[in-house]
């Protein structure tokens, strides 16, 4: 078979749930590298290449290429490897595979992320024009501007630039006619499957009201914007990818992140993702499943009623950076000035006079910034 399906690298265990992940134009699976080891812990991951990119042979798609045919040869690969069902993340053209696939064979994945792609590609001219200038020059000019389309200023990946210097330029042109051709916006909404949008939020390729419009069109679809990330978000920010991909990998469709982001507010959220390191990764993974996605969507309490005892709570151990930040959840859950004052007095009896003491002076200086200087 080896020629005859797309070049595929598989990690994980063959019993854990499949993903397939797909490349965008130009690179090869090293895309994936900061996120498939991650991933491959809870599945079966296979990465594929396109025609003509990393190891796939170029004969597998010719000129008047279309995504039809790329999905296909994903469907082939998919049951050459016994892969009935299977969850499917892509990156631009890998992302509108994804899209194809969940139009016209629903019945084959478990869910859908599509990652810094669209429904379409900005009309088919600049993909004809982009396919005949490598047909007759190769690829060395298209190499010559990857980075600034792919990352933001300052930041590169040395490897996946040479992943487009070195593709076969008539399968690359070949991928160029499939995305001068793919525009399926009047398909969106026959869109079932649980859909994960992820938008870079620098991405000039595809930007974020791109992954917007998805999300608009496809019923429960949840979209997440990366600070920090450009067309490759997968490697130039593969721990906000991961994030956001763990909990709709996990059957959580991202209602953590959503409360995370109501109760403690989209700034808060937006530093929290741009500090995070693959080393805090899991753990912040966990705060937004757990904390966030379980606890707080309880309905046995109200936001009201759980900001009381998280500020008694916070006040009894002495997290006071902790106090700070759940003092302006507190007044984003409704609470006055006021009722918090009477919080903290309570925890001058049951957590002392000194921690209330500490917890009045941190409160104060919040609320002078959130509602203005407070009265004598």
């Amino acid at each position: 078979m080896t020629g005859k399906i797309l070049n595929h690298r598989s990690e994980g265990p063959l019993t854990a749930p499949p993903l397939l992940l797909g490349p965008s134009l130009g690179t090869s699976t090293a895309l994936w590298d900061g996120l498939a080891p991650e991933l491959s812990v809870t599945h079966n991951v296979v990465r594929w290449d396109l025609p003509g990119h990393g190891d796939s042979p170029g004969h597998l798609i010719g000129p008047g290429a279309t995504v039809a045919d790329l999905a296909g040869l994903v469907l082939k690969l998919a049951d050459v490897l016994g892969i009935e069902r299977f969850a499917y993340a892509g990156v631009s053209l890998g992302g509108a595979v994804g899209l194809h696939l969940a139009v016209h064979h629903p019945e084959r994945l478990t869910s859908l992320a599509v990652i810094c792609s669209s429904a379409h590609f900005n009309g088919s001219k600049p993909w004809e024009e982009r396919a005949e200038l490598v047909r007759r020059e190769g690829l060395a000019p298209v190499a010559a501007s990857a980075q600034s389309r792919w990352f933001t200023p300052g930041f590169t990946v040395p490897g996946l630039v040479e992943d487009l210097r070195t593709a076969d330029p008539a399968a690359y042109a070949a991928c160029c006619d499939a995305l001068a051709a793919f525009d399926i916006r009047d398909r969106l909404a026959s869109i079932t499957v649980p859909t994960l949008l992820v938008a870079g939020r620098e991405d000039p390729a595809t930007p974020p009201a791109h992954l917007r419009e998805i999300a608009d069109a496809v019923a429960g679809a949840a979209l997440v914007e990366i600070p920090g990330a450009s067309h490759l978000a997968p490697a130039e920010r593969p721990d906000a990818v991961l994030t956001a991909l763990r909990p709709h990998l996990s059957g959580d469709p991202g209602r953590g992140m959503e409360v995370r982001r109501e109760v403690l507010g989209d700034d808060h959220v937006d530093r929290a993702q741009a500090r995070q390191t693959p080393f805090t990764a899991r753990f912040q993974d966990f705060i937004a499943r757990y904390a966030w996605g379980e606890i707080w969507t309880d309905p046995t309490l109200t936001r009201r009623e759980r900001s009381l005892v998280t500020l008694t709570a916070l006040v009894a151990q002495g997290h006071l950076d902790e106090l700070a930040m759940h003092v302006r959840a507190a007044r984003r859950n409704g609470l006055t000035p006021e009722e918090i004052g009477a919080v903290l007095l309570q925890t001058a009896v049951y957590c002392g006079v000194p921690a209330a003491n500490s917890a009045f002076a941190v409160a104060q200086r919040v609320l002078a910034d959130e509602d203005g200087p407070l009265a004598e």
